[in-house]
């Protein structure tokens, strides 16, 4: 008589721990993949002004230090083509005016066209619908730059030290001395393109 012979079944894959594997790699690829996040610059914005306040008092011309950058990434600092690399001494310049001689690029006396004092100097920065953003950002450190080595000199002159190491009131006294104005007005298209 024929044997009958069973039928084996296939041996089955054990899947239970198939998620787990599936888990243990998406963490793997979650940890060890670096996300490129987007920096900004770090800009306290004005409160709105109260409604009932009265207008601030107006601004001299001589007080106000333009720079405009068109859509060719070309500068034009008080009316004059300028490169990058001008901006710091040109601000500088502009808003120390050589009021105290703590300045580096000062020629000790001052200038009719520059600003009357550090609190008075504001800085009027317009760019072109058109600027890139690089150029942006490398104009805003020009100008930040600028009131950084002001206050560091300051610093320097009056308590030995950097501002960055300054505390509390020294700070502030610093920052008093030489506080950062600088106004933007909305891209428009201002040359270039």
């Amino acid at each position: 008589m024929a044997r009958r012979r069973k039928k084996r079944s296939l041996p089955q894959i054990n899947a239970g721990s198939m998620a787990d594997i599936a888990f243990l790699l998406l963490i793997f690829f979650i940890v060890a993949t670096t996300m490129d996040t987007d920096s900004g610059l770090l800009t306290k914005l004005p409160p709105m002004p109260d409604p009932d306040q009265p207008p601030p008092p107006e601004i001299h011309d001589r007080n106000i230090f333009q720079v405009l950058v068109n859509a060719n990434d070309e500068i034009l600092v008080e009316g004059e083509w300028a490169g990058l690399a001008s901006i710091q001494k040109s601000a500088i310049l502009f808003i120390d005016n050589n009021g105290d001689g703590s300045c580096n690029y000062c020629t000790g006396s001052r200038q009719p066209n520059m600003s009357d004092n550090p609190d008075k100097a504001v800085i009027s920065l317009q760019n072109d619908r058109g600027t890139s953003y690089n150029m942006y950002i490398q104009v805003q450190n020009e100008l930040k730059r600028a009131y950084n080595e002001l206050r560091n000199t300051a610093s320097m002159n009056k308590f030995g030290i950097k501002y960055e190491d300054l505390r509390g009131d020294n700070q502030r006294e610093i920052r008093k001395m030489y506080p950062m104005k600088i106004s933007e007005a909305e891209p428009k298209n201002i040359g270039g393109d």
